[in-house]
């Protein structure tokens, strides 16, 4: 404590970011400050402190801190140094689950919606659409009703032959030349008034549409617009009437039991309440203002920021809306709410996350028994030299040598961490030959040891191999190659979970119920699931052009345009004969082909 005593009365009074550390130099925590010397001395002097906090103060054994110009820039700075750490003690948003958007691509001469999960600024952007609102059967309403273009068809001087929607009065065929630029664009203003939640106009016309078939005894179309007709219904009775239909806005709440915490996020639009979602938070923050700060930033990593934020009156609203102004450049207004309809609003995601929070817990503990503490114990068990908390496995996939492809697979205090997947394609190995196959997989991953890319490949504190003796023989082949002495070395056989070390030549078995056991377990059968799904991936590439010689009339050109547009067999497969239809060079009649042709295969 001495050492960390000195250190304190050396911090400046500058804004900047406090990195803590473990004993074995792990970034265990990360926060911002206003004022460095102030807030990291609050850890260590003082009252009494959260249970979590305390824990974590309890295994601090050393910190570092970045000075910064701004508070803003240190804000930026915590956000990015958590995203790179993914330290064990700040708020980790595990599920992650970004909802669907309907983009309008402006930048194009004839802008087309599309369905979209990732947001540029190249488009505007409606929704996120949730609580059972499929943005496939709003793009049906868009293009039934607007006839505006959901397709990628490349528009240029020579025009096309126009496709089956333009025949079904879904598109007005601007590949065609079918239509001018200034019919199209007063479409797209009608469909974006549709999608801003202005539903009379699409109501009106569907209803048209319905009556005319049914008058012709056209009766199957009349019960597909009927249908739309239903959806929109429901569209409507999100509407909440007390709101204002300009009101675009997500509502915040954070509670905590000072160990614990949960958020709930309510989503607002155009006066449509959108749904919501609970998320389980673990922070070691001292303020309440931190962990809602803190929770924000990520939130919105991937996500279209609002209008307005309603949040709680401890929220860092000026420090927040300057963040969201000056890094997102987002004009996001931040409500702390005190009356009115967005206070009965922000009160809804209270009780939300109160309630969640009292469920939550048993959960969380439960999860921690499974994931942390099963790393706690695999150390203790396994006489490992530190804490596993970064665990990659690594898998072989392969049928008789063919297109044989590796894995590797990245836990986190036991918990996957799906960025860090990587997939390798073994290029030298001859024939199904699993030792070598894992020999070349892992030279090219110690290969990135020490390099530049390290910053992207962290070292792992324990490497599992799925199988047995032999795998992990030759693994360890390798690792002597390059002089490895720091990373512990494990495999994991299938047949009777056995788990070899390189410590004794017995093995190491434990019950079922062992969560150590059930821990490896996941991370194992995660490496084998990733490994088979690039396996069928390639296989389904290689075979493409034999499964479509069988169909009458697809040459080379037609099979290497639906390659193009599709990508594998599956894409093919599960496509209708309007989406067949897209593919250059690929019409109705030929769509319909390929279709059937599936249809009976399946």
């Amino acid at each position: 404590m001495g050492k960390l005593q000195e250190k304190l009365k050396l911090l400046p009074d500058s804004p900047g970011v406090y990195i803590m550390l473990d004993k074995d130099g792990v970034v265990i925590y990360v926060g911002k400050a206003r004022v460095l010397k102030n807030r990291v001395r609050q850890y260590f002097h003082g009252s009494a402190k959260p249970s979590k906090v305390a824990a974590m103060v309890e295994n601090i054994a050393d910190f570092s801190y970045i000075i910064t110009n701004t508070e803003i820039d240190a804000l930026a700075l915590e956000n990015n140094l958590i995203k790179k750490y993914k330290p064990k003690y700040n708020i980790l948003l595990k599920d992650d689950k970004t909802y669907p958007y309907i983009k309008v691509h402006f930048k194009e001469e004839f802008p087309r919606f599309s369905i979209t999960r990732k947001l540029t600024k190249d488009g505007k952007y409606f929704g996120p659409f949730m609580g059972g609102i499929r943005c496939k059967d709003i793009l049906e309403i868009l293009s039934s009703v607007y006839s505006v273009r959901l397709c990628t068809t490349a528009i240029g001087a020579k025009p096309k032959k126009p496709c089956l929607a333009y025949h079904l009065g879904k598109c007005l065929a601007p590949c065609a030349h079918a239509c001018s630029q200034e019919e199209y664009a007063e479409r797209v203003k009608k469909a974006m008034a549709f999608l801003d939640g202005n539903y009379e106009d699409a109501e009106s016309i569907l209803q048209e549409k319905m009556m005319a078939f049914a008058e012709s005894e056209e009766f199957e179309l009349a019960m597909e617009y009927r249908e739309k007709l239903q959806m929109l219904s429901k569209l409507k009775l999100k509407r909440l009437t007390a709101i204002n239909r300009c009101i675009n806005a997500d509502v915040i709440a954070l509670c905590s039991d000072k160990l614990y915490a949960s958020a709930n996020v309510l989503i607002t639009r155009s006066g449509i309440m959108q749904g919501g979602s609970n998320y389980a938070l673990e922070d070691a923050s001292i303020a309440d203002s931190d962990a809602l700060t803190a929770f924000i930033l990520q939130y919105y990593a991937h996500r279209e920021p609002p209008e307005e934020l309603i949040v709680q009156d401890f929220c860092e609203k000026e420090l927040l809306e300057r963040y969201f102004r000056e890094k997102l450049g987002k004009k996001t207004e931040v409500i702390i709410a005190k009356a009115g309809v967005r206070k009965q609003l922000l009160d809804m995601a209270q009780k939300n996350a109160e309630e969640y929070l009292s469920k939550v817990v048993g959960k969380i503990e439960h999860k921690n028994d499974r994931t942390k503490n099963a790393c706690v114990r695999l150390q203790e068990l396994l006489s490992l030299p530190k804490y596993p908390r970064r665990m990659e496995c690594y898998d072989i996939s392969n049928v008789s040598g063919v297109d044989k492809v590796g894995s590797m697979v990245v836990f986190i205090d036991g918990e996957a961490d799906k960025n860090a997947y990587r997939r390798f394609k073994i290029k030298t190995v001859e024939g199904a030959n699993d030792y070598a196959s894992h020999q070349e997989m892992m030279r090219r991953r110690l290969a990135k040891l020490g390099t530049d890319e390290e910053e992207r490949f962290p070292k792992p504190d324990l490497i599992i191999i799925d199988g047995g003796k032999g795998q992990l023989s030759a693994i360890k082949e390798v690792f002597d190659e390059y002089g490895i002495t720091d990373i512990s070395l494990i495999s994991l056989a299938e047949r009777d979970e056995e788990i070899f070390t390189l410590d004794s030549p017995e093995s190491i078995r434990l019950q079922k119920s062992d969560y150590v056991l059930q821990m490896l377990q996941r991370i194992r059968d995660e490496a084998h699931r990733f490994a088979i799904t690039y396996f069928r991936s390639l296989h389904s590439k290689r075979n493409l052009a034999s499964v479509l010689n069988e169909i009458e009339g697809v040459g080379a050109k037609k099979r290497a345009a639906l390659l193009e547009r599709f990508k594998t067999i599956d894409k093919i497969m599960d496509a209708s004969v309007e989406e067949l239809a897209e593919a250059e060079g690929i019409g109705v009649e030929l769509a319909k082909r390929v279709y059937e042709y599936f249809k009976e295969k399946l």
